[in-house]
């Protein structure tokens, strides 16, 4: 089968950074199902381990946790899915990845992919989504209620990808009024579009931002992207016993800071249930589920904003280098694989 990956850590710019080969193809066994990927999507955690990690001598890395496609063959357990299945999932960290022809995941992790979506358009949402539910409805514990409150939720990186996503599941699914942050004209418009009550720019004070649009102090803030540069003013936003919310990797984080309003601190890692096959696993899958459904009826749209042609190293590449620059909005989406070799 085709698939793209590395055997040394590389800047993008190299040309063996992702490179095209071909592997074996894998069989399903246990509760996995053996996918054929028609669609995957790129996400920062891509770009941090292709620079960070490295397999043993003389093995290929093959990325990628993000994707939809059909199933071919399934594992002699797996019981929620059968052959010609159309599924949408994010892998787990510590398997080989989606940027391949076929993929092996555990049926607990996969969800039937939205009727109303193409393969594209689905593989841009199901690490982004699984994410921000988690964070909004796991750690944070916001309740799914629409009734309005006065309570507010700050997102902080807003028009990303998971931003782009948690902006559309808070203002559908709760009562919260919702903000968002973004630095340009281009992607501030994005955030808007997708929901959020107000849109303030994160390159400026965000307390002064939030005293602009009359609300000095917040119940609850994401940091999605750059949380120690924006640390001191996080403290500052977050109202009395708030909770704060991160996905991304300071070196250094301060939780003292926190102590003196009784503030909660949350990490969100949507692959820890994969990652210790937790008893509550099956809960992603349901998820995806939910997100299906939620697609299905208009509540939830797909946040796919750029097609990079067929899933090859040269496309992957772009890829990893609009990541890595900090420009891109919404999701970037690669499909097919331009002539099987299955």
């Amino acid at each position: 089968m085709k698939a793209i990956a590395y055997q040394k850590s590389k800047p993008i710019s190299h040309p063996d950074a992702l490179q095209d080969i071909t592997l074996p193809e894998p069989i399903a066994t246990g509760r996995d199902l053996l996918i054929e990927v028609k669609a995957i999507s790129v996400n920062p955690v891509d770009t941090k381990i292709r620079n960070g990690v490295e397999p043993a001598d003389g093995d290929w890395k093959v990325l990628g946790w993000d994707a939809a496609g059909v199933v071919r063959a399934v594992g002699p357990d797996a019981t929620n899915f059968k052959v010609g299945d159309s599924v949408w999932y994010a892998g787990s960290i510590a398997r080989s990845g989606s940027n391949a022809e076929l993929q092996l995941v555990d049926e607990r992790i996969v969800g039937k992919m939205p009727a109303s979506l193409d393969f594209a358009q689905a593989a841009a949402l199901p690490l982004t989504g699984i994410t921000a539910w988690e964070m909004l409805f796991d750690r944070l514990d916001i309740a799914q209620d629409i009734t309005p409150s006065s309570a507010s939720l700050l997102i902080i990186g807003a028009a990303g990808g998971v931003g782009s996503i948690m902006v559309q599941l808070a203002r559908q699914l709760t009562g919260l009024t919702v903000i968002g942050t973004a630095s340009r004209p281009q992607t501030q418009a994005w955030v808007q579009e997708l929901g959020a009550h107000h849109v303030i720019d994160h390159s400026k004070p965000l307390s002064q931002e939030l005293q602009r649009i009359g609300i000095p102090q917040v119940e609850y803030i994401v940091s999605l992207t750059e949380t120690e540069q924006h640390l001191t003013e996080i403290v500052e936003s977050i109202a009395p016993q708030g909770k704060f919310g991160l996905i991304d990797d300071p070196k250094v984080l301060n939780a003292n800071v926190f102590k003196r309003k009784s503030v909660s601190l949350h990490w969100e890692l949507m692959f820890t249930r994969s990652l210790f096959n937790t008893a509550d696993m099956a809960e992603q899958g349901r998820l995806l589920n939910r997100l299906a459904e939620l697609v299905d009826s208009g509540c939830i749209r797909t946040t796919l904003r750029g097609h990079f042609g067929t899933i090859n190293a040269t496309n992957l590449m772009r890829a990893h280098a609009l990541l890595e620059s900090g420009q891109a909005r919404g999701k970037i989406v690669l499909e097919g694989f331009g002539g099987s070799s299955i």
